[in-house]
């Protein structure tokens, strides 16, 4: 399978499931559209035709196509599809939790998922104990794997920060007894970012998650206090004083973008005048009825404004200052194996969510959701039969897959999205698939872009 298309002058094939990237001249663009649906006879007549080309260059270009298949980097097979079946459910081991330690939050956001932080239920924190026990039960179901992830989530975090303290701490020790390591992860809306968790996230922390939305009025909208006061003259200061600490180490300033600002290309550039290089926007997954909701007419723009996006990348490029997208990251030369590549996330075999008092959940989206509770850290999972589900959760999995070229950077979606939109984890949620699909291509462009290559014909695999 290969998928075409075309952005700022390039032509670009997509060879699927090779993986291989060619950027071509328009007739070999053309000729590879054709070359499987006629005989090649005709492919070469067509190409001189419609291209005014010899009769030389038209066979020149079809034995360079003929080659390109000959390869494995054109219309290559599927090999993956017997892989996907029951590689999740081989030998499942946890790698990675994610720490409801506050279900509570001193902003009170309107479209959060979660339900400004109480995920549909009562407010709570996590106790030490409980989460010195969740350290305990990922080592102990980590088996082979030495990398291990721990997000501190909410809610917001930072409402429990002495236990997030000891809990680290804790880690830390028993990180060294067991062989392992352990990659801390804090997500926050910055409002109780001062010195003291700057320097002590700088220390510990494998990356943060900083919360802003971009412009003042768009960030105003939503995140705001129980008071109703907009949140952003009090974040943006503590957390240019944080990235400013932050040195190499990783971060991620993380905006939601709604029906209300469409135009998040102008919320993007707000966060670069800010002086943030690591970013990242998200659409906003909520109730259809919400008037915050994405529709159906908002698809085109925002499909241009991802355009605006990869054409600002590539221009910061060529002028010495770059920034990141977190949708647009890619490696064209290496890049996640094929297993995650059909497997995706891991949500309910390799990661799970605990909450505040020790129940297991597939992932953060699905807690609160009693028919998505799968046991607790101190039984383990229990619910077998919700984990084969999700083991069997794929890009395989889902009818409407079949023939997208895109499965294997998605990797079929996120479940909890699916679940939300079709009420099945195999479902799928279309719209989602859209914006995924314009930001891999537009993630490909630049890349091409800003790489080295810049004659027709050379692929990266």
């Amino acid at each position: 399978m290969i998928h075409r298309y075309q952005f700022d002058g390039l032509n670009i094939v997509l060879d699927c499931y090779s993986g291989s990237i060619h950027m071509t001249d328009p007739v070999a663009y053309d000729m590879i559209g054709w070359f499987e649906d006629l005989p090649e006879e005709e492919v070469i007549n067509k190409a001189m035709s419609v291209h005014g080309i010899s009769i030389e260059d038209a066979n020149e270009c079809m034995a360079d196509i003929k080659s390109l298949k000959e390869s494995g980097k054109l219309y290559a097979p599927d090999k993956y599809e017997n892989i996907a079946l029951d590689f999740r459910k081989k030998n499942i081991k946890i790698k990675a939790l994610c720490l409801h330690v506050a279900h509570t939050c001193n902003l009170n956001c309107s479209y959060c998922f979660a339900s400004q932080g109480k995920y549909h239920g009562d407010r709570a924190v996590m106790s030490f104990e409980v989460g010195k026990r969740a350290i305990d039960f990922l080592i102990e179901n980590s088996g082979y794997h030495k990398n291990l992830d721990v997000d501190f989530f909410g809610g917001e975090p930072l409402m429990n920060w002495d236990v997030v303290k000891k809990i680290v701490a804790y880690g830390r020790e028993q990180e060294k007894l067991h062989g392992k390591n352990i990659r801390f992860t804090l997500t926050t809306n910055g409002v109780l970012l001062d010195d003291e968790v700057t320097e002590f996230c700088n220390k510990e922390m494998h990356n943060v998650v900083l919360s802003l939305d971009g412009r003042k009025e768009v960030n105003d909208r939503f995140r705001v206090d129980y008071a109703g006061n907009g949140s952003y003259d009090r974040i943006v200061p503590n957390f240019q004083k944080f990235v400013s600490k932050r040195g190499s180490k990783s971060y991620y300033m993380r905006g939601t973008f709604t029906h209300f600002n469409t135009d998040f290309l102008n919320d993007i550039k707000q966060m670069l005048d800010l002086g943030f290089t690591e970013l990242s926007m998200e659409p906003v997954v909520t109730d259809p009825s919400s008037p915050s909701a994405l529709t159906r007419e908002d698809l085109p723009v925002l499909f241009g404004q991802y355009e605006e996006l990869a054409r600002l990348m590539v221009r910061r490029h060529k002028e010495g200052r770059p920034f990141t997208f977190y949708h647009y990251m890619l490696d064209l030369t290496c890049g996640p194996c094929i297993y995650k590549r059909v497997a995706g996330c891991g949500s309910g075999t390799e990661y799970l969510a605990v909450t505040p008092w020790g129940d297991l959940y597939p992932c953060h989206q699905f807690v609160g959701d009693e028919k998505y509770k799968m046991g607790d850290i101190y039984k383990g999972v229990e619910n077998l039969e919700l984990q084969d589900k999700f083991a069997s959760c794929n890009a395989y999995s889902r009818p409407e897959c079949k023939d997208c070229w895109a499965k294997l950077y998605c990797s079929g979606g996120c479940a909890a999205n699916s679940y939300h939109a079709s009420g099945d984890i195999n479902g799928v949620y279309e719209y989602g698939c859209e914006v995924f699909k314009k930001r891999i291509e537009c993630a490909i462009a630049v890349k091409l872009l800003t790489s080295d290559i810049d004659a027709p014909g050379e692929e990266n695999q």
